[in-house]
C-alpha cells in the first residue's frame, strides 16, 4: 500500500529560527521532538548523515541533512515500513515560513493493516506534538491538536496504562515536566 502523509504548520518566525528546531533534533536541547510525552528521537551520534536509532519501535537512520533547512530519514524498522519521513523548511515570507513533515513509504506484510490502524494515528498525534512543541520552543502561541479518543486508548494500551496526558510546554526551552499543561 502506498502512503503519503504530509503535516504542515505555518510559524510567525524567520526561516533561520525555524530552521534551529531541525538542528536541535535528538540533541539535549531537543526544541522540535515532544519528548515531554513522546519516546525520545535518538541516533548512535549526533544529527548527521548515517546515524542511526529512531524513536519507540520506529528505526532509521539520517539519509541526508541540510542543517538549518531539511532531514530526511530512512526506514528500516518496523518491517514492512519502506520509505521515509522528513522534516523540512518551506519558503514564505521574510517573517513567516512553514515547516513541513512528510512521511512517504510503502507498506508490505501486516504493516498493510497495522499502519491505518495503529501506527497512523499514533504518528499523526505524535506530528501535531512535534510543530507545537516547535511553536512553544519559539516563543510561539501554540496551536495544540488534541488526541482522539482512539489515540488516548492506543496509548493506554501499548504503554500498559502508564501513558501520560496530552501535554504541551507552557514556556519556551523548558520542556521538563515542571512546566507542562494538561491538555486534555
Amino acid at each position: 500500500m502506498e502512503v503519503l502523509n504530509i503535516h504542515e504548520r505555518a510559524f510567525d518566525a524567520e526561516s533561520r529560527k525555524v530552521g534551529s528546531l531541525i538542528d536541535s533534533l535528538s540533541s539535549k536541547d531537543d526544541r522540535l521532538w515532544p519528548k515531554h510525552i513522546w519516546p525520545r528521537m535518538e541516533f548512535d551520534r549526533s544529527l548527521s548523515v548515517g546515524a542511526r536509532g529512531g524513536h519507540g519501535p520506529i528505526r532509521y537512520f539520517v539519509e541526508q541533512y541540510t542543517p538549518g533547512k531539511s532531514v530526511k530519514f530512512r526506514f528500516t524498522g518496523p518491517k514492512g515500513f519502506d520509505g521515509f519521513h522528513a522534516f523540512e523548511i518551506v519558503a514564505g515570507t521574510k517573517h513567516s515560513v512553514a515547516l513541513k513533515h512528510m512521511l512517504k513509504m510503502d507498506t508490505n506484510g501486516l504493516a498493510i493493516v497495522s499502519w491505518p490502524l495503529i501506527f497512523r494515528p499514533i504518528h499523526d498525534a505524535l506530528i501535531e506534538d512535534s510543530l507545537t512543541t516547535g511553536q512553544v520552543s519559539l516563543g510561539l502561541v501554540p496551536q495544540v491538536r488534541a488526541w482522539s479518543l482512539w489515540v488516548r486508548i492506543l496509548r493506554l494500551v501499548i504503554s500498559g496504562g502508564k501513558a501520560r496526558s496530552q501535554t504541551t510546554p507552557n514556556k519556551t526551552n523548558t520542556p521538563d515536566r515542571n512546566h507542562l499543561r494538561d491538555i486534555s
